[in-house]
């Protein structure tokens, strides 16, 4: 390991040969192509370089070419001391380690969220006894020390600045854990490479039903916007529309919308009108009104309980925050504040909390039995995390209502994230 790299040094009796020739030597027809596309040489050196995460490809390739090896670091840093659980796992835990383990301990784990993913962790750490790093996004240098790599909320891990941790590493034992791994851009499918197959999935409602998650019932309340709002949304949904006509752009995904419009509006006026007019009718129907009436109703009605309420805005969760002089986290809030905040939410000390979407995930959020969408984006994702934020067990039957504006675009926005 040099750096980031992972470097194979070449029989002397082979240094000269051209790369081409050196390669046929040292592995055959056994290297993949896009692999062996991607080796390069050093030219001072003369030893080759690839990314860590080939190294079984290159060692199979070796073996099958029967080119004899000598690997000069450790390939499971084992634990110096021994780990137990402290607590008995759930039986699908146990399956979703057993088929994590069946298929060579690499791949995802999908579970809801409340479900437990973080204890399957500890079982994999428990059961391989090596060394896992929780920080690889803060030291990528340190990952030719860790034998196991996991991978919470491993959805992300496509994107261009998380995909560096997956491709310097050299373990193949990796575990991804995501209540939603599906991306509306499809990257998902780079998990197969970057971490292993899904090996493991369960829904909330499988959960549910052997009672592992609390039973739960959704509500979608009606809000209607007043006849005032009602014109100005249809006014800038018309100006929005009829741009995507006349240049023939279709919206299929957040992605299109993104390239399409967000992008073509920084150099063309009409454009930039259209996204405009898209985001004062989506702010109209997102923050009609009559939601606050209803919102008091229901914090009325829920005196007595914990609730979460979510919102899309965080101009929104501030205003929910003043005008019902509730506590709120957003992006914003200092991180002192923020563990303030939550610790009195789980004491019982707050029984309210408002916040945009910095607790969707990545967060222990204090159990509750109430959650009110105030708002929402059409993400599955999205709405699974927030689901899940009700569902660990409990007494009594669990709430989620959705305000959704009747008339707009928000009512198939609620239909699609259930999809």
């Amino acid at each position: 390991m040099r750096g980031r790299d992972l470097t194979i040094t070449p029989p002397a009796e082979l240094l000269e040969l051209p790369t081409p020739t050196l390669l046929d030597s040292l592995f055959g027809p056994y290297l993949p192509k896009a692999l062996r596309a991607k080796m390069g040489r050093d030219k001072r050196f003369h030893f080759l370089r690839t990314q860590p995460i080939h190294f079984s490809a290159v060692k199979q390739a070796l073996r099958q070419q029967q080119i004899p090896f000598t690997v000069v670091f450790e390939e499971r840093p084992t634990l110096p001391f021994s780990t137990a659980l402290a607590i008995e796992p759930r039986p699908y835990q146990e399956d979703a380690l057993t088929a994590w383990l069946a298929q060579g301990s690499a791949g995802v784990v999908v579970l809801p969220t409340g479900a437990g993913k973080t204890f399957v962790a500890a079982m994999a750490i428990v059961e391989t006894g090596l060394w896992t790093l929780a920080s690889a996004a803060l030291y990528p240098r340190e990952l030719s020390r860790f034998g196991l790599l996991i991978f919470d909320e491993c959805h992300h891990l496509p994107a261009p600045t998380y995909r560096l941790i997956a491709e310097s590493a050299f373990t193949p034992l990796r575990l991804g854990l995501s209540a939603t791994p599906e991306r509306s851009d499809m990257a998902h499918v780079e998990l197969d490479e970057l971490i292993g197959p899904e090996v493991y999935r369960r829904s909330p409602a499988e959960l549910t039903e052997g009672r592992y998650l609390a039973q739960y019932q959704e509500k979608i309340i009606d809000i209607a916007l007043s006849g005032e709002d009602e014109i100005r949304y249809a006014e800038q949904r018309r100006i929005y529309s009829s741009f995507l006509r006349r240049r023939r752009i279709v919206i299929r995904s957040p992605e299109d919308f993104q390239q399409k419009l967000i992008f073509l509006s920084a150099r063309d006026p009409e454009a930039r009108t259209a996204m405009l007019a898209w985001r004062e009718a989506r702010q109209i129907a997102m923050n009609a009104p009559a939601k606050y009436s209803e919102i008091e109703r229901l914090l009325h009605k829920h005196a007595a309980d914990q609730v979460l309420l979510f919102s899309e805005y965080n101009p929104v969760v501030d205003q929910i925050s003043r005008r019902f002089c509730l506590p709120s986290i957003t992006y914003k809030t200092p991180t002192e504040e923020r563990r303030t905040i939550l610790d009195r939410f789980r004491t019982g000390q707050y029984t309210k909390l408002v916040t945009g979407r910095v607790l969707n995930e990545g967060v222990d959020v204090p159990d509750c039995r109430i959650a009110i969408i105030v708002s929402g984006n059409s993400t599955k994702r999205e709405y699974i995390q927030r689901l899940g934020r009700i569902l660990r067990p409990k007494e009594g039957e669990a709430l989620l209502y959705e305000l959704v504006t009747t008339g707009t675009t928000e009512e198939e926005m609620a239909k699609r994230r259930k999809e």
